[in-house]
């Protein structure tokens, strides 16, 4: 083959090549667990690579428990803006949207739900009090009327439903008692009060009754032609399971705390390296992961305080008041340290139970060893050596020679001695010792 005929191999190659990556499949992006950085970094860049791609519709298939707002604003914007079409598909049987997963089914440009399924409970979890109280807790005088914090994050939110249902063209009235009264629906009757457009019980059953549908995007109108293409599943990459790893609250708690041990270690017994250098890597990963998550400032200040006083303790003794003082902020801290009342955005109290007596337990070993050190007999100068037995090496007319401590010292005496004798050093006159025969050699 000449070098003409290579070429025009390789341009009806790449051509073949480009006709493939250009062909309109649809993409399916599953959306599973609890909403977060992690999961909102998945749904996102798979809605923005099926863009890329050509894609003739991204199925978005849901099935959670809701999750952060912060994350689930930020999907919510990726799907309205997309040149692609999102379907949010609630399935298979047995799933749910609930709470945020309901935001997102409204937000999607097609929404569609299996057989035994359901959504709703919308209602903002952070505002909930704890059990048998109405929303917002123990209000006093009047504890069925919610504080004016509360009234503006339920009428945040349901504005925002609303305002999503109302470009979707869905019920709105219903959205808004999802989020006021935490309703919820299955899916047949979500069906017949207009919240979804219809359901379907395979993916396939989806793409055959949205085949000719016509749907508004930013760019214009579109009709679906999805009868029979083929699907591309999405996959959970490396980087979107790093992410859930570590910004998992007790993942990131974790990697804090060995990051500040790792320093104060490294800072206290510098050269050794390998602390400094796993400390640093840890903080820098934990601090990543808590600007993601909901952290309440004054917990993270009250959690560093209390590690603070009790290095302090165990470096400047105070009797107990600093290490009981830092070792009561440090719990109280880690309580907090998650602003929400999510369960899986929560510290667990066995993870913080047991940092805090490790803590306790590393620095009443320091302590321990500060007091010991400063019970110890100074070994400074030569004053160290009375008492000391030595052994006579040399003799001569002159001067006795005393070898004590690894070196030779001019030794004097009342008693005659000789080579080989031991010898207690009894005082000192500038570097001369005075010395007398041990109690073995008198004997």
């Amino acid at each position: 083959m000449n070098v003409h005929g290579f070429c025009q191999y390789l341009a009806v190659l790449l051509c073949a090549m480009s006709a493939a990556m250009a062909r309109a499949d649809v993409w399916l992006v599953d959306l599973q667990g609890a909403v977060g950085p992690a999961s909102a970094d998945h749904v996102i860049r798979g809605i923005h690579q099926a863009g890329e791609a050509g894609a003739e519709l991204v199925i978005l298939r849901i099935d959670t428990p809701g999750g952060l707002d912060t994350s689930m604003r930020e999907m919510i914007k990726v799907i309205l803006a997309s040149p692609v079409p999102v379907a949010g598909y609630v399935a298979p049987g047995g799933a749910r949207a609930a709470s945020a997963g309901t935001y997102l089914l409204y937000a999607a440009h097609l929404a569609v739900m299996a057989p035994g399924t359901n959504l709703g409970a919308a209602t903002p979890v952070q505002i909930a009090g704890p059990p048998g109280l109405p929303a917002g807790g123990d209000k006093g005088e009047n504890p069925d009327s919610p504080s004016a914090m509360e009234k503006k994050i339920v009428n945040d939110a349901v504005a925002y439903i609303q305002g999503l249902a109302q470009l979707r063209g869905r019920n709105a009235e219903w959205a808004e008692r999802a989020v006021r009264g935490g309703e919820s629906l299955s899916a047949e009757d979500a069906l017949k009060l207009d919240v979804v457009d219809f359901m379907a019980v395979s993916v396939e059953d989806l793409l055959q009754q949205a085949d000719g549908l016509t749907l508004s995007l930013d760019a214009g109108d579109i009709t679906l032609q999805t009868a029979g293409l083929p699907v591309y599943h999405h996959p959970v990459d490396w980087r979107s399971e790093f992410l859930a790893v570590i910004t998992n609250p007790n993942v990131a708690y974790i990697l804090m705390l060995v990051g500040i041990y790792g320093l104060i270690i490294e800072f206290y017994n510098p050269g050794i390296g390998l602390p400094g250098v796993m400390g640093a890597l840890c903080l820098l990963l934990a601090l990543y992961a808590l600007q993601v998550l909901p952290v309440s400032y004054a917990g993270l200040g009250l959690l560093l305080l209390g590690v603070a006083l009790m290095v302090a303790e165990a470096f400047a003794p105070s009797f107990g008041i600093l290490g009981i003082g830092g070792l009561v902020a440090f719990v109280i801290g880690s309580v907090m340290l998650m602003d929400t009342e999510l369960p899986g955005y929560r510290i667990a109290m066995p993870v913080i139970a047991a940092f805090a007596v490790f803590s306790v337990a590393i620095f009443s070993i320091a302590l321990s060893l500060v007091l010991k050190s400063r019970r110890q007999l100074s070994v400074a100068g030569v004053e160290h050596l009375i008492g000391e037995v030595g052994v006579v090496e040399r003799v001569t007319s002159d001067a006795t020679w005393v070898r004590l401590d690894g070196e030779l010292w001019h030794a004097e005496s009342n008693a005659t001695l000789a080579e080989n004798d031991e010898v207690t050093v009894d005082a000192l006159d500038g570097l001369v010792l005075k010395v007398s025969k041990s109690r073995k050699e008198k004997s």
